[in-house]
C-alpha cells in the first residue's frame, strides 16, 4: 500500500496552539467560581446575539475541520485509500461520543438529574468530524463547496418553515424534544417542551461551521493566506447580511452564527498561522492543544468528582468568595476561581507534554 513521504503530512504548530487556547477558553467560560455572577463577555447571548463566549466552540469545530484537512488530505493525495483512511476516523468519532455519554452519565449521578442527557458537546464534535471526514475522503473540493451553500440553504429554509425563532418554539427544539424527550438539556417548566443547545437538528449548522475548517485547513497547507483572509472577510459581510433575515443565534446554530463566527475563526487562524508558523512566535496554548480531549474530559471529570465529595463549594468560599467579595465585589472572585482552574489543567498538561505523553481518544 502506498504511504505518504515524511513531508506529506505536516504539522502546523500555529493550529496546535490555537487549539489548545480554544479548550483554555472553554475551561473558562464553562467552570466560573459562581454561575450567577459571570462577566458579560464571558457568559453566552441569552439567546440572540454574540459575545466572545459565542466564539469557542465553533472556533474548536472549525479547527476540527482544519485539522481533517491537514492530516488526511495529504495522505489520500499520496495514495492511500480513502477505505484505509475513514475507518480509524469513524471508530475515533464514535470513542469522542461514547466518551460524551459518560461524562453526560457521571453528571447525571453527581447533581441528581433525573434523566441522562443525550445530546452534548463531545457528541457534537463526534457526529461532525464523522461526516466531515467522510466528506473530505470521497467528496471533490467543488461538490463540497455546492454542498456547503446546499447545506446551510436547506438548514435556513428548515428553520424558517418552523414559523418562529424562540425559545422552545423553533422547529430544531421541537424535533429534539420530540426524539430525545426528556434527554435534552432543558424542560420548561410551564410548557413541557424541552431545548438542547447541541440538539441533532442545529448540528447541520454545526456541520457547515466544520466544512468550512476543512476548507480553510485546504488553504492553509497550500500557504494560499490571502484566501483566507479574504474567505473570513465574505463570511463577515455574508452572516451580517443573513442576519437580516434570520438571526445570530448559538443555541440553533442559525447560517447567519456558522458565517458570522467562521469569518472571525478563518481571521484567527490567519493570524495565528503568521505570527506562529511563519514570524516564529512561541506557540503558546500547545500543551492544551495536543491533549485537547483529554484536558476537556479530565476537568469535567476533576469538577464531578468536586461536586461529588461536596468539596467544590467550600473551595470556592473559603478560597476566593469569602475574602474577595468584600473588596472587590462578587464577579472577581468568580472570575479569579475560573482562572486558578484553568491554570491547573495548564499545568497538568504541560507536564503531560513534557513526559510525551498523549491521550488519544
Amino acid at each position: 500500500m502506498p504511504q505518504p513521504s515524511a513531508s506529506a503530512v505536516k504539522r502546523y504548530a500555529s493550529v496546535d496552539a490555537l487549539r489548545g487556547l480554544t479548550v483554555a477558553a472553554m475551561l473558562l467560560v464553562n467552570d466560573p467560581g459562581d454561575w450567577s455572577h459571570v462577566y458579560a463577555p464571558l457568559s453566552h447571548a441569552q439567546w440572540n446575539g454574540f459575545t466572545p463566549t459565542d466564539q469557542v466552540f465553533p472556533m474548536f469545530l472549525f479547527i476540527v475541520g482544519v485539522s481533517i484537512a491537514l492530516a488526511m488530505m495529504p495522505r489520500r493525495e499520496s495514495g492511500v485509500p480513502a477505505a484505509d483512511l475513514l475507518p480509524p476516523a469513524l471508530w475515533r468519532a464514535l470513542r469522542i461520543l461514547g466518551l460524551g455519554l459518560l461524562l453526560h452519565a457521571i453528571a447525571m449521578w453527581v447533581t441528581g438529574r433525573e434523566s441522562l442527557r443525550l445530546p452534548g458537546v463531545l457528541q457534537r464534535i463526534g457526529l461532525c468530524f464523522a461526516a466531515a471526514a467522510a466528506i473530505a475522503l470521497y467528496v471533490p473540493t467543488r461538490a463540497q463547496w455546492i454542498g456547503f451553500f446546499v447545506l446551510l440553504g436547506g438548514y435556513a429554509a428548515l428553520l424558517a418553515s418552523g414559523g418562529s425563532y424562540a425559545p422552545f418554539e423553533n422547529i430544531a427544539s421541537r424535533f429534539d424534544h420530540a426524539l430525545f424527550g426528556a434527554h435534552v438539556y432543558q424542560i420548561d417548566a410551564a410548557t413541557g417542551r424541552g431545548h438542547d443547545p447541541e440538539g441533532l437538528v442545529s448540528t447541520l449548522g454545526a456541520l457547515a461551521t466544520t466544512l468550512l475548517g476543512l476548507r480553510a485547513g485546504d488553504w492553509l497547507r497550500r500557504g494560499e493566506l490571502r484566501a483566507l483572509c479574504i474567505a473570513g472577510l465574505a463570511c463577515l459581510i455574508a452572516g451580517w447580511a443573513v442576519s437580516q433575515a434570520q438571526p445570530i443565534n448559538k443555541n440553533l446554530w442559525t447560517p447567519a452564527y456558522v458565517l458570522w463566527s467562521s469569518g472571525w475563526s478563518c481571521w484567527i487562524l490567519a493570524l495565528f498561522h503568521g505570527l506562529i508558523d511563519r514570524a516564529g512566535w512561541p506557540p503558546i496554548g500547545r500543551a492544551f492543544g495536543v491533549n485537547a480531549i483529554t484536558a476537556y474530559a479530565g476537568s469535567a471529570l476533576m469538577l464531578y468528582l468536586l461536586i461529588a465529595m461536596g468539596w467544590l463549594e467550600p473551595i470556592y468560599r473559603y478560597g476566593f468568595a469569602d475574602w474577595m467579595t468584600p473588596r472587590f465585589g462578587p464577579y472577581l472572585p468568580s472570575l479569579a476561581f475560573a482562572l486558578v482552574f484553568v491554570a491547573l489543567w495548564w499545568a497538568v498538561v504541560k507536564l503531560l507534554d513534557k513526559r510525551r505523553i498523549y491521550f488519544k481518544i
